[in-house]
């Protein structure tokens, strides 16, 4: 097996979650969330995790963190296979070109939904076949697979088995060396069987039920995923961050014997126990989730990557009208409060873009991109991913052409804290989620998370000011905008959000019942984990405000 290395961002990365993840007590470095610490440009691109070398071929594995996807390149003799790719395409074809390799088909695990799939770029580029179920609907040619169907990828043997759960036209596909075609020597789960995870069942809708999925999952597990010997590695379609599951580790592979052991979902031996304990409490997904099921079910249209930027739009009032348009703002939390078109969001592109627009975006409306031209090819680029095809503007052309400009001034820890204890505080919403709000406060906070921040806004005074704060102030600073659109005038964000208040050294409240907090101040340097006193769990790639804000 040669290592690739990991990228040092990355390592970062999981340095943060595991401080996170420590138990009740346990005192971090710095609690930075990953989107101001390690998902800035390097994860919004593929890169190898690892390359593992069998007997006759070798699977390359691939990861885009910014969407948790992992993707495969199977190659022997010179062939390849490419597995769940992305929508843009580039980093297969340049990985194919310097391996020496032709590929020769791509293969989807199931209907995907939480990306546009590469698989019709591929056909464009290298007129290869579709592999995927013979249960997936799709409306254009591809080669069904079913229950035993082979293919040869080179030396290695390719076969299928029917695994429904995540989704009803699931497969795994089992990979035999050519020295034994009885045992096989990895297993590609998809979304099915993740390390220390299973599928969720409640994306797709329609007439299959969740608990139906679920059982169907159940069954999956006990009579055929278990079945295959404990030895076999499994390589899923999917790492921590994912919303396609709940609580997937951070290890890029594992085997199905370490799953028997040290799966959660996997311990349930009887069918209604393991329904009920797949479907309770998983996070909402994104809206856009059933609009790419339905893209990948038709055939995503081609997209021209090489077309450069699209024309401005025009500069005029529609831009700041929220029932015409969503002017999504891709600058830094900084750029966006000196100054930005009035009513636009910002969703930097140092976070989960994808994820994020996605999730506040209405799909199908009208949506305008605003930055400099480099941060504008980025977001185009990285929306595509998800069906979105933006209009873009820069604030230079909007100012140029003489219109307004909204200025949101933060306010500094110590500011805010010195008019709390004045008692002359505005009202003060945390927007992150239920569960870090009651870990971590930093006073007496309203809790309205960033997710339903526009229709629970009725709550508020518009009239009144009031203070957004988040971890790391990303999503308090999308929360500025989304509370302008709905007509507030004076919206401050917390500067650095709770990480710079407590590098401060201003007291924060700990507990999960009201009544519980205890009010420490604690040393500047030092972070108490916004999860401690959450069960310990394995360290995760995604960092604070990405493992609770997406």
């Amino acid at each position: 097996m040669r290592k690739s290395g990991r990228p040092a961002w990355l390592a970062l990365f999981m340095i943060f979650s595991l401080l996170l993840m420590q138990g009740a007590g346990a005192w971090g470095a710095a609690v930075q969330d990953a989107e101001s610490a390690a998902h800035g440009v390097d994860a919004s691109r593929y890169y190898v995790v690892d390359t593992y070398q069998f007997p006759g071929f070798k699977l390359i594995q691939m990861e885009l963190p910014v969407l948790s996807i992992y993707s495969y390149m199977l190659i022997s003799d010179g062939k390849a296979l490419v597995v769940d790719p992305c929508r843009d395409i580039s980093f297969f074809l340049e990985l194919a070109e310097k391996e020496g390799v032709k590929i020769i088909g791509v293969y989807l695990s199931h209907s995907h939904a939480d990306f546009v799939a590469g698989h019709m770029e591929l056909v464009k580029r290298v007129n290869c076949p579709i592999y995927q179920s013979h249960k997936s609907g799709a409306q254009y040619p591809f080669k069904p697979v079913k229950e035993g169907t082979e293919i040869r990828v080179g030396k290695a043997l390719v076969k299928f088995i029917e695994t429904p759960g995540h989704t009803p036209d699931g497969m795994c596909a089992l990979v035999y060396g050519p020295d034994n075609a009885n045992v096989p020597e990895l297993m590609l789960t998809g979304d099915v069987l993740f390390v220390g995870s299973v599928g969720r069942p409640d994306l797709l809708g329609g007439a299959a039920s969740a608990a139906w999925l679920a059982g169907a999952f159940f069954d999956s597990w006990q009579n055929k995923i278990s079945m295959v010997g404990d030895g076999v590695k499994i390589f899923p379609a999917h790492g921590a961050g994912s919303l396609c599951g709940a609580h997937l580790s951070d290890k890029p592979f594992s085997t199905i014997g370490e799953e028997k052991v040290s799966n959660p979902y996997l311990r349930y031996k009887n069918r209604g126990e393991f329904i009920a304990a797949l479907i309770q409490d998983l996070p909402e997904a994104p809206q856009y989730f059933k609009h790419n099921a339905a893209l990948n079910k038709q055939g995503p249209p081609l997209v021209k990557w090489d077309a450069g930027l699209p024309p401005e739009a025009a500069p005029d009032k529609t831009l700041t009208d929220p029932e015409k348009t969503y002017v999504v703002d891709l600058r830094s939390a900084d750029a966006y409060a000196a100054g930005h078109i009035p009513n636009s969001v910002n969703i930097a592109l140092r976070g989960r873009l994808e994820t994020w627009v996605g999730t506040m975006v209405p799909w199908g409306s009208r949506m305008v991109l605003v930055g400099s031209k480099e941060q504008l090819r980025e977001g185009l680029l990285r929306l595509h991913r998800i069906g979105y095809t933006p209009e873009i503007i820069t604030l230079e052309q909007w100012k140029k052409a003489g219109m307004p400009v909204t200025v949101s001034e933060p306010i500094t820890p110590g500011a805010l804290h010195e008019l709390m204890q004045k008692g002359d505080a505005p009202l003060i919403v945390d927007v992150r989620l239920p569960t870090e709000w009651m870990a971590l406060k930093i006073g007496t906070v309203l809790n309205l998370p960033l997710n339903h921040l526009a229709e629970s806004s009725g709550k508020l005074d518009p009239k009144a000011p009031v203070v957004v704060v988040c971890n790391s102030a990303y999503r308090s600073s999308m929360a500025v905008g989304v509370l302008e659109r709905k007509g507030f005038k004076i919206v401050r964000n917390l500067e650095g959000g709770s990480q710079a208040w407590i590098d401060a050294g201003l007291p924060v409240h700990e507990g999960v019942k009201p009544g519980s907090e205890v009010t420490k101040a604690v040393p500047k340097g030092k972070t108490k984990s916004v999860d401690s006193k959450k069960p310990a769990r394995k360290k995760s790639r995604r960092p604070p405000e990405i493992d609770a804000g997406c």
